[in-house]
């Protein structure tokens, strides 16, 4: 891989992966995959994925979260929402290590989809690195830094901003904004580095250097995208941060991707 997290070919190398895992975080790991392993089994899942900080050796103790990609066999039911919410707290009460545990369910019928091959299934097949089961990725195509990976991963911010307003306006407390200011920051960080990924020519998922290279072609904005950057990483309760980036960078970033990628294909 080289600076510009490319392979000798130019398509996007994997992140991630198990030896990278640093030394506080893998005994988190391992309960993860045995919790995983015993309420979901062979029957429901078909495959288990890390990603994130943890497995790209970055993750801070205290500070960082726990992030996991299930691949079931089936669309995921109220049971296995359930099964997964369990294990989140199981996780998060045994280990002060991580601040939060997130899961993500999806069926491999939609992972594989051709209307995910842009999307969920580069995530699967670049930023998630094997837990448990055959790996996905196998069966998916190597990609590229193109318009086309922009337009599909991060061109529908217009249609999230109205959601994340209607979540500001309903977080009562401190906590509330601090949850929705990572993952508001985290998602117009990464927004902001497909935004100029074709132009650049490589991947990164690093929130700082992501902030850094968009700011090479945007300037005039580019302290805005390093609030974003900050929260991502350490949220803030602060309405006003929450207020920039909803009603200020947010709204621009949209409008300037939706010119240069198009906006992403909708799901039904």
């Amino acid at each position: 891989m080289n600076e510009r997290g490319l392979d000798r070919d130019g398509t996007i190398a994997r992140e991630g992966a198990l030896d990278r895992v640093p030394a506080a975080f893998v005994p988190v790991v391992d309960a993860a995959r045995a919790h995983i392993t015993a309420k979901f089994g062979r029957t429901r899942l078909h495959s288990a994925y890390l990603y994130g900080s943890v497995p790209r050796g970055t993750a801070t103790p205290g500070v960082s979260d726990l992030d996991l990609q299930l691949a079931l066999h089936n669309e995921p039911a109220e049971a296995d929402r359930a099964d997964a919410k369990a294990i989140e707290a199981v996780l998060d009460r045994a280990f002060p290590q991580i601040d939060g545990v997130g899961i993500l369910l999806s069926s491999t019928r939609v992972l594989l989809s051709d209307v995910e091959r842009h999307d969920a299934g580069f995530f699967i097949a670049c930023l998630c690195t094997p837990l448990l089961g055959p790996d996905l990725a196998e069966e998916l195509p190597r990609y590229r830094p193109t318009a086309l990976l922009a337009r599909e991963t991060n061109g529908d911010l217009a249609r999230v901003l109205p959601r994340w307003r209607a979540k500001a306006a309903e977080a009562a407390t401190e906590a509330d904004r601090r949850v929705l200011s990572r993952f508001v920051g985290r998602r117009i960080v990464r927004t902001g580095f497909t935004l100029i990924m074709p132009r650049w020519g490589g991947w990164t998922s690093d929130l700082n250097e992501s902030a850094e290279l968009f700011g090479r072609y945007y300037p005039e904005r580019v302290e805005q995208m390093r609030v974003a950057a900050a929260v991502g990483r350490a949220p803030s309760s602060d309405p006003a941060v929450l207020g920039m980036l909803i009603n200020d960078l947010g709204p621009w970033l949209a409008a300037e991707y939706a010119a240069l990628h198009g906006e992403k294909a909708l799901r039904h």
